[in-house]
This record gives structure tokens, sequence and C-alpha cells, in this order.
């Protein structure tokens, strides 16, 4: 069971371009992705519901993503602020990150529309 820093349950869950955080059954954030064709998964947006921020939760929502997408096999390219700040702080991800180039960058454009 993984808990919060008041000590709420929370439960991250996978969807196919996102992972979710609830807190004690409310969804509360997510961060998305998409995966590329080179096996990179590209993180470009995160948010946590403000009325829960201080809770540590992006942290949590952002670890359990990373570390799902190592066992997934693919790379990551963080250009979400929220994971590039995370991926910076945290060295056991350095194997596994790409930095994001303009190409990526237009790639991930011409995905969204």
């Amino acid at each position: 069971m993984t808990v919060d820093k008041t000590g709420a349950e929370v439960e991250i869950a996978q969807q196919p371009d996102r992972f979710t955080i609830a807190v004690e059954g409310a969804q509360v954030g997510f961060t998305e992705f998409v995966d590329d064709e080179d096996s990179r998964r590209v993180f470009f947006h995160t948010e946590v519901d403000a009325a829960y921020g201080g809770r540590g939760l992006a942290t949590i929502l952002v670890q359990h993503a990373l570390d799902a997408t190592r066992v997934d096999g693919k790379r990551i390219v963080p250009i979400c602020e929220m994971v590039a700040a995370f991926v910076s702080k945290h060295s056991e991800y350095d194997d596994i990150v790409e930095e994001s180039t303009d190409e990526i960058r237009q790639w991930l454009a011409d995905q969204q529309g």
C-alpha cells in the first residue's frame, strides 16, 4: 500500500495514454504520455488537483510511472516540467532517460494534432 504525506492511501492506475493517481478512491491527478515507435515514452503533461497540493502526490505518481516505464522496456523522454525536474534529481533513471529534441517535440505535436 502506498500512502501520501498525510497517511492517506493512494492508488496508481496505468491507462493506454496516462497514469492516474487516486486518493481514497477519488482521482486527483495524472501524467500523460505517448509511446513512439522507438520504444520511447514521451511524458508531456502532469497535473494534480490544487486541493491536494503539498502531499507529495505528483512525486508518487511520476516515480510510479517511470518505474512502470522501465518495466515496460521503454526509455523516458521528459518534456513535462514535473517529470524533467524529477529525473534531474533521481540519477537512478539516467540509464533510460533521453533528452527532448526538436524532432521529438515536432513528432509529439503531430500526434496531438
